[in-house]
C-alpha cells in the first residue's frame, strides 16, 4: 500500500511538472511571438526612416541640379523658380517632418533596444525553462523508474504475502503439532511435578526425622553430659563416702577382729581370758629387742597380709551392675554414631553427585559461550582439588583471542565481564530458571561485546523471563517493555511503563532507574 501510494504521489507529481512544462512551452511560444513582431515593426520603421532620409538626399540632389541648370540655363528661372518654390516648400515641409521622423527612428531604436533586452530576458527564461524541463524530465524519468521499481516491490511484496500464507498454514500445522506435544508434556511436566511433589514430601519427612535424631541426639548428648557430670561428681562424692565408710568398716572390722583375734590368741594360745591377760606381765622379749619394736614388727605383718574386707560382695554388685548400665549407653552411643556417620556419608555422596553432575554441565557451558563471546578464544574451569570435592574451590580461566593470560585481574574490565557472563549465563544454562534479574551488566561493553551480549540474552529469551536494570540505548531497544521511575519537584515518585511492539514474541524486560 505504501509503494502504491508513492506511485500515485509520484504520478501527480509528474502530471503537475508536465503542466508546468506545457505552460513554461506557451509562455515561451507568446515571448517568441513577441519579439518577431518587435522585429518586424523595428524593421518597418528603420525601412520608412532610411526611405525618408533616401528622398530627402534625392531632393537635395535635385535642388543642387536646378540650381545648376538655372545657373546654366537663366531663361528657363522664372520658369522653374515657381518649381523651385515649391520644390523648396517640400523641402522645408520634409526637414520640418525629418525631426519628427528622427524622433520616432530614436523612438523605434529604444523600443528596439528593449526588445533586445526582453528577448535577452525571454532567451534567458528561455533557457531557464528548457534547463527546468530538462530537470522534470529528468525528474519524470526518475519517478518512472521509482514507478518501476515499486511494482517490482509490490509484486514481490505480493509473492511474498503469498509465500507467507503458505507459511503461516505451515506454522499452523507446526503450532497444532507443538501444541500436542505441549498437552503430552505438559502431563509428563503434572507427573514429574506430582513424582516431586511426593519425592520432596518424602525428604521433607526425612528431613523432619533427621532434624528430629540430630535434636534428639544432641539433646541425649547434652542430658548424658550433664548426667555424667553429675554422675561423676556423685561417683566422687560417693567415692569419698564410701571410702571414708570402708576405712570405718575397715577400722571397726580390724579392731573387731583384731580384739576377736586377740581373744581367740589369748584363750586359745594363752588360755586365759583377756583381762587376765591384760593384768598378766609382759611375755619375755629376745635380747635387744624393745616391746614398741616388736608391735611394729607384729603391725608390720600385719599390714603385709592385709585387711579383710567383709564388704567386698556388695561392692562387686555395684560395680557389676554400673559396669552393665555404662556398657549399654557406650554401644547407644556407637549405634547414634554408626547411624549419623552413615547418614553423613549418604549425604556427602549426594553432595558430590550433585556438584559432579553441576560442574560438568556448567564447564561444558562456560567453554561453548566463552567461544560465542571471545571468538576464538578459550575458556575453562578447573577444581583446585579433584579428589577432595567437598572441600574443593573452583578456578576460572580466560584467554581471549591474542592473548596469554590466565588470571582475571590481568584482563581489562569489558573482558572481565563478558568473562563473568559466560560464567553467569552458563549456571543459567545449566540450571535453568523460570527468570532472572541482572543489574547493569554490560555497563562496562562497547558496541561490538554489547552487540554479542544482547545475541546472548535473544538465545535465552525464549526459555525465561528476563529483568535487566541498564542505561544502554540498545539494550533498552532490543527489550519488550521499558519501566521507569520518575519524580516531579516537590512531589513523589511514579513508575511508568512501555510497551515495545515487535514481531516476536519476547521476553525481556527492562528497567531505568
Amino acid at each position: 500500500e505504501e509503494a502504491v501510494r508513492k506511485s500515485a504521489a509520484a504520478s501527480e507529481a509528474q502530471s503537475t511538472a508536465s503542466d508546468a512544462v506545457a505552460q513554461a512551452d506557451r509562455v515561451l511560444a507568446e515571448a517568441e511571438k513577441a519579439v518577431v513582431a518587435a522585429r518586424r515593426a523595428a524593421l518597418s520603421r528603420s525601412e520608412a526612416v532610411s526611405e525618408v532620409r533616401d528622398r530627402a538626399g534625392r531632393l537635395e540632389r535635385e535642388l543642387r541640379d536646378v540650381e545648376v541648370g538655372i545657373e546654366a540655363l537663366g531663361p528657363r528661372v522664372r520658369e522653374l523658380d515657381s518649381r523651385i518654390a515649391q520644390d523648396r516648400r517640400r523641402v522645408a515641409g520634409l526637414r520640418d517632418e525629418l525631426p519628427r521622423h528622427e524622433a520616432r527612428e530614436l523612438e523605434e531604436r529604444d523600443m528596439a533596444e528593449r526588445m533586445n533586452l526582453a528577448r535577452s530576458e525571454l532567451s534567458q527564461r528561455s533557457e531557464e525553462v528548457g534547463r527546468r524541463r530538462s530537470e522534470l524530465r529528468i525528474r519524470a524519468a526518475g519517478l518512472q523508474e521509482r514507478e518501476r521499481l515499486l511494482s517490482a516491490q509490490r509484486d514481490d511484496i505480493e509473492s511474498r504475502l503469498s509465500r507467507m500464507s503458505q507459511a503461516r498454514s505451515e506454522v499452523a500445522a507446526r503450532r497444532d503439532a507443538i501444541d500436542k506435544k505441549l498437552a503430552v508434556l505438559d502431563a509428563l511436566i503434572a507427573l514429574v511435578a506430582d513424582r516431586s511433589q511426593s519425592s520432596g514430601l518424602q525428604l521433607e519427612g526425612l528431613r523432619r526425622r533427621r532434624a528430629e535424631q540430630s535434636q534428639a541426639v544432641r539433646s541425649a548428648v547434652a542430658r548424658l553430659d550433664d548426667l555424667r557430670r553429675r554422675r561423676s561428681q556423685a561417683e566422687a562424692e560417693l567415692g569419698r563416702r564410701r571410702e571414708r565408710d570402708r576405712a570405718l568398716d575397715v577400722e571397726l572390722a580390724e579392731a573387731a577382729v583384731k580384739l576377736e583375734s586377740a581373744v581367740e590368741r589369748c584363750r586359745r594360745e594363752l588360755g586365759c581370758e583377756p583381762g587376765e591377760a591384760v593384768a598378766a606381765e609382759c611375755p619375755p622379749l629376745d635380747p635387744g629387742v624393745a616391746p614398741g619394736d616388736r608391735v611394729k614388727a607384729l603391725e608390720q605383718e600385719l599390714r603385709i597380709m592385709g585387711p579383710v574386707n567383709p564388704l567386698a560382695l556388695e561392692q562387686y554388685e555395684e560395680l557389676s551392675e554400673r559396669h552393665e548400665f555404662t556398657q549399654g549407653q557406650i554401644d547407644d552411643i556407637r549405634q547414634s554414631r554408626r547411624e549419623l556417620r552413615r547418614v553423613i556419608r549418604k549425604i556427602d555422596e549426594e553432595i558430590i553427585s550433585v556438584f559432579s553432575s553441576a560442574y560438568a554441565d556448567v564447564s561444558r557451558n562456560f567453554a561453548e559461550l566463552f567461544q560465542t563471546l571471545f571468538p576464538g578464544g578459550e575458556g575453562s574451569l578447573r577444581l583446585t582439588q579433584p579428589d577432595a570435592l567437598l572441600d574443593t574451590g573452583v578456578d576460572i580461566e580466560a584467554r581471549p583471542s591474542g592473548k596469554n593470560v590466565r588470571r582475571l585481574s590481568l584482563l581489562s574490565g569489558g573482558e572481565r565481564s563478558l568473562t563473568a557472563m559466560a560464567f553467569l549465563f552458563a549456571v543459567f544454562r545449566s540450571r535453568p530458571s523460570p527468570f532472572y534479574v541482572m543489574d547493569e551488566v554490560e555497563a562496562a561493553l562497547d558496541d561490538v561485546n554489547l552487540h554479542r551480549f544482547l545475541d546472548l540474552v535473544d538465545e535465552f529469551r525464549s526459555d525465561a523471563q528476563m529483568l535487566i536494570v541498564s542505561h544502554q540505548k540498545r539494550t533498552m531497544e532490543a527489550a519488550d517493555c521499558l519501566y521507569g521511575v520518575s519524580m516531579k519537584p516537590g512531589g513523589s515518585s511514579k513508575a511508568i511503563s512501555e510497551k515495545v511492539v515487535v514481531a516476536s514474541a519476547p521476553k525481556i524486560l527492562l528497567g531505568q532507574s
